[in-house]
């Protein structure tokens, strides 16, 4: 992964990891004066998790704020493999992190807060954390959690249970971490991303937030390009995904797909290019930017194949509590296979679809959901590689499957 370009237009990592160059460049925490008063500011921003889900971060705060002894955790875990952002984020901009975890207890009345990071980040963590401590700069303590490297380990439930001390894997549905959390306590989760933009937000208000993006998703996010270019981009919502590509470097070879949302994500052909890197902007081809995740997929490579692989990973990262995660995505993911590499049977794509209906909307968490949307998604746009595979071709190795 290439280092992050910054430009003039950048509103995230502008100032570097050291306090006193993140002061001169911020100023101060913006304490807002008390709980609640924060909540009015990201409304109108609409300001939304920059996790996956995009979730109205006013919401959250407001559902937090409204019990008792709440907590509040900065999700840094990133458990998809292909996104960097949230590690390129606290490597380089680690006080504004902190400042928007600070104003998040704040507004949630928390006396508890923790981050949740890989290893990578958390030594940069914990140096700004002691500059932070010396400095007097903050108001709570804040406690550093190191986060399996698991693609469920980010999780919100999954969260809850590393910061208790037990295995990072999602809980059951039916209790709601905002109302019942880290030891059963109102928890606010939310990706430190979404925690740095809060904290623009509150030194600089909703307009100025609003002026990048579009009127329905306003501001501007971290894109991890991978593939045949890379390196992490900030980005307004709403870009064309051709122009994200050219700030990327552009594409060296032509593409046949752009995967789009990680790995939970799904494919565009060539000609969506053109499309809005939005949720209404992606609507039509079923896909959504989820975590900013972009994964190029140049001509001459076979995207079966390459799903059949993504799949395979996804089957063996559940956290194998249900029957969904133990029993249908192997099954899926071995079928995908069977496609890809052989040994080939004309009913293999109708085995695909029916075990994708079997596994969906069953599991404890959305991991299953977000797979089947996965390869339903590959499934659609390499069907032409599929009925190759099926007579005997690939166009990764131009010979037989077989």
């Amino acid at each position: 992964m290439t280092a992050t370009v910054v430009d003039s237009r950048a509103r995230l990592i502008v100032a570097g990891p050291d306090l006193a160059e993140h002061v001169r460049r911020h100023g101060p925490v913006p304490w807002q004066g008390g709980p609640h008063r924060l909540i009015p500011l990201v409304e109108a921003a609409g300001l939304t998790g920059h996790g996956g889900a995009g979730f109205p971060t006013h919401r959250k705060l407001a559902a937090v704020a409204a019990g008792d002894r709440p907590v509040v955790v900065g999700n840094g875990a990133e458990g998809e493999p292909a996104s960097a952002k949230d590690r390129t984020l606290l490597h380089h901009a680690p006080h504004l992190v902190l400042d928007g975890l600070q104003l998040a207890a704040e507004c949630v009345g928390a006396s508890r807060a923790y981050l949740y990071v890989q290893q990578a980040p958390a030594e940069a963590v914990r140096h700004a954390l002691a500059q932070r401590r010396a400095a007097r700069q903050d108001r709570i303590a804040v406690e550093v959690v190191v986060a399996a490297d698991r693609f469920v380990s980010g999780e919100e439930s999954a969260v809850v249970s590393a910061v208790e001390g037990r295995a990072p894997l999602p809980r059951d549905k039916f209790r709601m971490v905002v109302k019942s959390g880290v030891r059963g306590r109102p928890t606010l989760v939310q990706n430190v991303e979404t925690l740095a933009h809060l904290a623009l937000i509150a030194r600089h208000g909703p307009t100025w937030f609003r002026s990048r993006g579009t009127a329905e998703e306003p501001g501007t996010f971290l894109a991890t390009v991978n593939g045949a270019v890379g390196g992490v981009y900030e980005l307004p919502y709403g870009v064309p995904v051709e122009e994200a590509l050219a700030r990327a470097g552009g594409t060296p070879v032509p593409l046949q797909a752009l995967l789009v949302g990680g790995f939970h994500g799904a494919w565009l052909p060539p000609e969506a290019f053109g499309a809005p890197l939005s949720r209404a902007g992606l609507r039509p081809w079923g896909a959504v930017p989820g975590a900013g995740v972009l994964v190029a997929l140049p001509l001459g490579r076979c995207g079966l194949i390459e799903s059949a692989r993504i799949a395979g990973y996804l089957a063996g990262e559940t956290a194998g509590q249900c029957g969904p995660c133990v029993n249908g995505l192997p099954r899926l993911a071995t079928t995908l296979h069977r496609l890809a590499h052989g040994p080939l049977h004309p009913a293999l794509p109708a085995e695909v679809a029916r075990l994708s209906a079997l596994v969906e909307r069953r599991g404890a968490c959305n991991h299953p959901d977000g797979t089947v949307r996965f390869i339903r998604s590959s499934m659609q746009i390499f069907a032409a590689e599929v009925t190759a595979h099926l007579a005997g071709r690939c166009s990764q190795h131009g010979r037989g499957t077989r």
